[in-house]
């Protein structure tokens, strides 16, 4: 489990720079979305993945790679809005955005070591479509519990699922990481 601890990180600090970089370039801006709206873009980045794996087309010309970051990301976005609730403006310090990133990219690494030890890594015998499925379940999920003002019976919360999609996002850049090293060893 050493080296899925520091595949994760490896691939949160691809996720993390991009995020940085987007702070930067935009500021906050993510602060003024509901949830419900970070979900949807989580579902747009979803469909796309599916259509793509089921056409082997992409006309934007978003790679898989791209799209599994951008739910890393969302996910992360999402976590911190339920956090903070959503603001009419986005002027927040930068410094607390990128400490409630790694709060959250920290949460999320705990929880998948310990499904990963009662699992026993199963997902690196899955196929990346299936863990692709997975993640439109959750998203399908989460939104109808956005459309039951977040009440469950028996279920877990909007913010479960966000850790859910995180962790499938990360497991499925992992693999594809991997196949490169198989087809362009260093």
């Amino acid at each position: 489990m050493q080296k899925t601890s520091k595949q994760f990180d490896d691939v949160i600090a691809v996720c993390r720079e991009l995020f940085s970089n987007k702070l930067s370039d935009y500021g906050a801006s993510f602060r003024v979305l509901r949830t419900s709206s970070l979900t949807d873009q989580i579902f747009i980045k979803v469909k796309s993945l599916r259509n793509f794996q089921t056409t082997g087309v992409s006309k934007v010309g978003e790679s898989e790679e791209e799209n599994f970051i951008a739910i890393v990301n969302y996910s992360i976005i999402g976590l911190i809005q339920l956090e903070k609730g959503f603001a009419d403006d986005f002027k927040q310090d930068r410094n607390e955005i990128l400490e409630m990133y790694d709060q959250f990219a920290h949460e999320a690494k705990e929880l998948m070591l310990r499904k990963n030890h009662d699992y026993g890594e199963a997902w690196r015998e899955m196929r990346i479509s299936s863990i692709t499925d997975l993640i439109y379940q959750k998203v399908l999920r989460t939104k109808q519990i956005e459309d039951n003002a977040g009440a469950t019976l028996v279920s877990e919360g909007i913010d479960a699922n966000y850790f859910d999609m995180l962790n499938y996002a990360v497991f499925c850049l992992i693999k594809f990481s991997e196949e490169k090293e198989i087809i362009n060893p260093l």
